[in-house]
């Protein structure tokens, strides 16, 4: 009886140790995916500035549009939840967006090398940022199914985990196409 209930509480610790490193490493991988969502945003912040400044002198009556892109930024970068970034994000891709649109109508600046090069590397960054959002929201969906599914869950809750939250565009914001007024 007492070898059945020491095999038992082998068996048990052993068990916990297990499900307790795969929570380290689930949670190493999410934060490391975080990470590269960081960087790439951080490439784009440093972008914005030098786009504003590129288009300010031609865009003489679009200050609102500067304005709010250079807003959006901020917001953004001040945001500490996951789910309040991605809110951020998907105003300012859209005022980005919104921004190259109504670029078309001024000849001159389609036709500045430092604007079309801006362009270029803001397309770079979100490619990227669509990567490495990819990747972290497969991580995060890897850590929740470790939270949720049995007998992981009870591990979870022995060490106070709860399911992390995915990096994500409202998909209305997304899908929406920007006004552009000629």
């Amino acid at each position: 009886m007492f070898i059945s209930a020491l095999v038992l509480a082998v068996l048990l610790t052993a068990g916990f140790v297990l499900t307790y490193n795969r929570f380290v490493k689930s949670g190493n991988l999410k934060a490391e995916a975080w990470s590269g969502i960081d960087v790439q945003l951080k490439r784009r912040y440093d972008l914005i500035p030098n786009l504003v400044a590129t288009v300010k002198g031609y865009m003489q009556y679009e200050q609102d549009l500067l304005t709010r892109v250079t807003e959006l930024r901020s917001l953004s970068m001040r945001a500490e939840d996951i789910g309040e970034k991605g809110r951020w994000e998907a105003g300012l891709a859209v005022a980005i967006r919104h921004l190259f649109a109504v670029a078309e109508a001024y000849p001159d600046l389609k036709s500045n090398g430092n604007f079309l090069e801006l362009q270029r590397s803001l397309v770079e960054i979100e490619d990227h940022i669509q990567l490495a959002r990819r990747y972290y929201n497969g991580t995060v969906r890897d850590y929740n199914i470790l939270v949720e599914s049995f007998p992981s869950n009870l591990v979870a809750l022995l060490i106070n985990r709860s399911k992390a939250a995915y990096f994500q565009v409202d998909d209305s914001t997304e899908r929406a196409a920007p006004t552009v007024t000629v």
